[in-house]
């Protein structure tokens, strides 16, 4: 089993040579950042190229391969339609996929032109994804760590990681947050899930909200997980132009508050993490949100 940084250009050149010949003679480089759950490349101008980075993500390339194409029509911005799936070998031991290349900067304020036109964009995206039948879909589960299941899942965790940051985070604060999360549930018809709506998976181009990419994440279930980008990266007024163009309720903005309360907790608690200082600054925004009781 490759680790994560054995999964390099020269292993992508050589599973394409064996698997897809008619591409081998592009050139392959890393994309920056790559991703933690996967690793991208850029395979010559038009294309990209997958791989999992560890086998507890293996079984997203199925789940992206059945779902995106019907997925992609639907929906009002491009998203990632996988283009030809390769096969395990000795080398690397996990399905892996090539798409189309995406142009696109990540998220970021200096390149967008209007948050508050950004936040709204990101809605009407979010709006279509729910609308889309989800009947026959992948329910939550461990193929995309709960998102779209309940929170509950996450309940020992969150207690532990706030007994264990006494001291360093307002406990008191974050688990009454935590327990207004717990008091409501998803009452509706199960609806289709990004599961990672954060800032690298949304792209800019021309100062707008491009392309939404990696539906490694997503499943069927409660959208309440992917609010989190109302904490994570907007504020103020654009945080609640995405709160009013959205239609839920409190009990589901409240969840939402939860996962991001969540992540933010785990992310402060991991000593290997370099994301902690960005974790404290989305913890605080979580805590003091005014919009929210």
């Amino acid at each position: 089993v490759p680790d994560r940084d054995a999964i390099d250009a020269a292993l992508v050149r050589r599973l394409i040579a064996a698997q897809f010949p008619a591409w081998a003679d592009l050139q392959v480089e890393p994309v920056t950042p790559g991703g933690w759950d996967n690793r991208t490349f850029r395979l010559g101008d038009a294309l990209s190229v997958r791989l999992p980075s560890a086998a507890g993500y293996a079984a997203q390339v199925a789940k992206e391969h059945r779902w995106l194409p019907a997925l992609a029509p639907r929906l009002p911005l491009p998203i990632p339609v996988p283009l030809a799936q390769g096969q395990p070998t000795a080398e690397y031991p996990w399905p892996w996929s090539v798409y189309h290349w995406i142009a696109g900067e990540p998220a970021a304020t200096g390149h967008i032109d209007d948050l508050s036109r950004f936040a709204g964009d990101l809605a009407d995206f979010l709006t279509a994804l729910y609308a889309i039948d989800a009947t026959d879909g992948l329910a939550a589960g461990a193929h995309n760590f709960w998102r779209g299941g309940p929170l509950a899942v996450y309940d020992e965790e969150t207690r532990q990681t706030v007994q264990t940051l006494a001291g360093e985070v307002d406990g008191a604060a974050a688990l009454a947050i935590w327990d207004t999360a717990l008091a409501s549930t998803w009452a509706e018809k199960p609806v289709w899930v990004h599961g990672d709506v954060a800032v690298g998976n949304l792209l800019v181009a021309e100062g707008r909200l491009s392309a939404v990419i990696d539906f490694g994440s997503s499943g069927v279930g409660d959208p309440a997980c992917d609010l989190v980008i109302a904490w994570t990266f907007l504020s103020g007024e654009s945080r609640r132009l995405f709160r009013d163009a959205l239609p839920f309720d409190a009990g589901t903005w409240a969840r939402g508050r939860g996962w991001a309360l969540w992540k933010a907790l785990i992310t402060i608690a991991d000593p290997r993490s370099p994301h902690a200082g960005e974790a404290r600054r989305v913890l605080a925004e979580v805590l003091s949100d005014p919009l929210l009781p």
